[in-house]
């Protein structure tokens, strides 16, 4: 497939399908807006996008958005992909008080490519999958080291390896199994579609630039082609998006995220 091919199928299977919401979370349709959120206000930032544009007045679409999430007193997160409409939709966001944060890069590519073009670790170490709860605490601790204050992060993929281990699964990269974690991340295989989508990759501060992030990004890979899923997604940040281009995947756009809080 072209790039554009790639990302049109992402969008159609994905955004347009609302295959981003967490398990068990209220997906709504508002005119042209998705919105998906907990349940249970406080349990998590709730998110927003508009893949289909937002109509003839996009204003008072995002100040409707704002005004229900502010009422639940509930943080809202509005994800804006480059080639989104309206052209001016960052300074609309911005003027409805949502405060952008750091761009990323959309990464898509081809699963089997990546397999194909995995590299060895160093010696002395493995990349295997996350076993049981004791493995999630390593892959906890080590995402705590690295992003500190992120433990509720992966307790929030714990509990989503649980319920859906069929979807959701963790990998490390170690030298024993009595050591940390060296290098850990999640897969998240999107039921219903082609994509498989890499999260929460963090390496040790002393193993960076050794090759342990791009082990589990092919370790993934495999897992996301056996279970019959083509095609990989991420949401890269500046660090790992030249990774992910040598292990075989693209840039096809950048997301921002704007941020409305309640403070």
């Amino acid at each position: 497939m072209t790039l554009e091919e790639l990302r049109a199928a992402f969008h159609e299977q994905v955004r347009l399908a609302d295959r981003d919401a967490d398990q068990g979370d209220v997906v709504e349709h508002d005119g042209p807006v998705r919105r998906h959120y907990p349940a249970e206000v406080g349990v998590r930032t709730a998110y927003v996008e508009s893949p289909e544009g937002l109509g003839d007045d996009p204003a008072a679409t995002i100040a409707r958005q704002r005004d229900f999430f502010l009422d639940r007193g509930q943080p809202v997160e509005w994800k804006t992909y480059a080639y989104d409409e309206p052209a001016d939709l960052g300074m609309l966001l911005v003027a409805a008080g949502f405060v952008p944060e750091d761009d990323e890069a959309l990464i898509l590519g081809e699963t089997a490519h990546v397999v194909e073009v995995a590299s060895p670790l160093p010696s002395g170490l493995t990349v295997r999958a996350v076993d049981d709860d004791a493995d999630v605490d390593r892959l906890a601790d080590l995402h705590e080291l690295v992003w500190p204050g992120s433990r509720a992060v992966s307790e929030h993929f714990r509990a989503e390896m649980r319920a859906r281990p069929d979807l959701v699964m963790g990998c490390l990269v170690e030298e024993s199994r009595d050591g940390p974690a060296l290098c850990g991340s999640w897969l998240r295989l999107v039921e219903g579609t082609d994509f498989g989508g890499l999260w929460g990759g963090a390496t040790h501060p002393g193993w960076r630039h050794r090759g342990l992030y791009r082990a589990t990004v092919a370790h993934r890979a495999r897992l996301a082609l056996d279970a019959g899923h083509p095609y990989l997604r991420v949401d890269a940040s500046r660090d790992s998006r030249p990774v992910l281009e040598r292990a075989g995947l693209h840039q096809v756009s950048t997301t921002t995220p704007y941020v409305l809080s309640l403070s």
